[in-house]
């Protein structure tokens, strides 16, 4: 039986994944968290690999604290770029298949078209040049790896943006959103069947590949439909960035293109406020409403 390992399996995209691993029995699955694969601790981080010795890798452990990462540099690197070099060596060395997630934030913003894995990367942020420096290292150390670079990433797991919005929404008379970052949203729910897609898929295509939801929004109409699917009646007002300043600079447009994706794994891409329903309706997850 084939074994698949889930890095950073209490996050979103791996809890996701742990809900669909019951639908792929044929597969033994380990679902490591910080204690099993620690990827803040390169020292130890190749011995864990081979105790656990798995046939595929769903790289899903990550440092996103996008704002944080500009004052904790050094750790941000450790786990975006030198960890994920450690990881692809690995599975180069044991012909393990290696599934690294990384993210729009490779990007400088400027575009004004869908960007296609081609497109032109320059981050703005640390965040973003740790994970770019995690791709480079992928592609040169193991040219076998497939990254899937994904954007605005939310479940019914853990805390997010989608989460944040809604007690938002529920708490307050009215709330102000960034109306000039344009994108769309991915849920990990969706991103996790697609990484299952492609490893009961028949062929093992390496590269870079995009996948998000369907849909180009800014932050401001992401909780526009929110609201209408949540029914919440406080006022939402679009801001410019300006007016909501953070530490790390966001790009203002990281809209992906999804034609790879769908040409050569036949990915379905489910349109964003599709899969914000399924999401914002699990009885289970969602906040009461008011």
């Amino acid at each position: 039986m084939k074994k698949i390992l889930v890095t950073g399996a209490t996050g979103q995209l791996g809890s996701e994944l742990k809900v669909l691993s019951n639908n792929y029995s044929q597969f033994e699955w380990v679902f490591a968290d910080r204690t099993q694969i620690s990827l803040d601790n390169l020292s130890v981080l190749q011995s864990q690999l081979e105790t656990i010795n798995p046939d595929f890798i769903l790289n899903c452990g990550a440092y996103t604290a996008v704002d944080k990462a500009e004052t904790e540099q050094e750790l941000a690197d450790i786990v975006n770029h030198l960890a994920v070099s450690i990881i692809a060596q690995y599975a180069k060395d044991n012909s393990v298949k290696l599934i690294h997630i990384s993210t729009d934030y490779v990007f400088d913003g400027t575009s004004s078209v869908a960007l296609t894995e081609e497109a032109t990367t320059q981050p703005i942020n640390v965040y973003g040049v740790t994970k770019r420096a995690g791709e480079l290292a992928c592609l040169e150390v193991n040219p076998d790896t497939i990254i899937i670079r994904t954007s605005w990433v939310y479940s019914r797991f853990g805390n997010n943006f989608v989460k944040t919005m809604q007690r938002l929404l529920q708490e307050r008379d009215s709330i102000g959103v960034v109306n000039d970052q344009v994108g769309s949203p991915t849920y990990a729910a969706d991103l996790a069947q697609v990484m299952m897609d492609i490893i009961t898929a028949q062929e093992w295509i390496p590269g870079i590949y995009n996948y998000s939801n369907e849909g180009e929004i800014s932050w401001y109409e992401f909780v526009l439909a929110i609201q209408e699917i949540g029914g919440y009646t406080c006022e939402v007002n679009g801001i410019p960035s300006s007016a909501y300043p953070t530490p790390a600079k966001r790009p203002a447009f990281s809209l992906l293109d999804k034609t790879k994706i769908k040409r050569i794994y036949g990915v379905s891409v489910p349109e964003y406020k599709e899969s914000l329903r399924k999401c914002l309706n699990d009885t289970i997850f969602v906040l009461p409403r008011p």
